[in-house]
């Protein structure tokens, strides 16, 4: 049975893809892509039109909470335990030796 799938196809796909393959990868997708689209089909065939497409099997609700403004820090109550600090920034030692 010819599976109409040539490794000049697999080589297409692959340029397509922008993936490099070997020869010996070539040759073995050109013998393997069709039994992987044979199990594709039969997991399309498997949900009915009924059957929403989703991207998880749970639904997935918006863990986040609401962004509100709430009392924090003043900056000089930031900077009070830094041992140096200008600007409302904390002066750190130069490790790089870049300016």
């Amino acid at each position: 049975m010819s599976s109409g799938i040539s490794r000049a196809d697999v080589e297409y796909l692959a340029g397509l893809a922008r993936i490099e393959l070997s020869d010996t990868e070539l040759d073995r997708l050109a013998a393997d892509l069709p039994a992987i689209l044979e199990h594709v089909a039969a997991v399309q065939q498997a949900a009915g039109a009924d059957v929403p497409a989703m991207s998880h099997p749970l639904p997935v609700d918006n863990v986040f909470r609401a962004d509100e403004a709430r009392p924090s820090l003043t900056p000089e109550e930031a900077l009070s335990g830094a041992p140096e600090s200008d600007q409302q920034r904390f002066l750190v030692p130069k490790i790089l030796g870049e300016d």
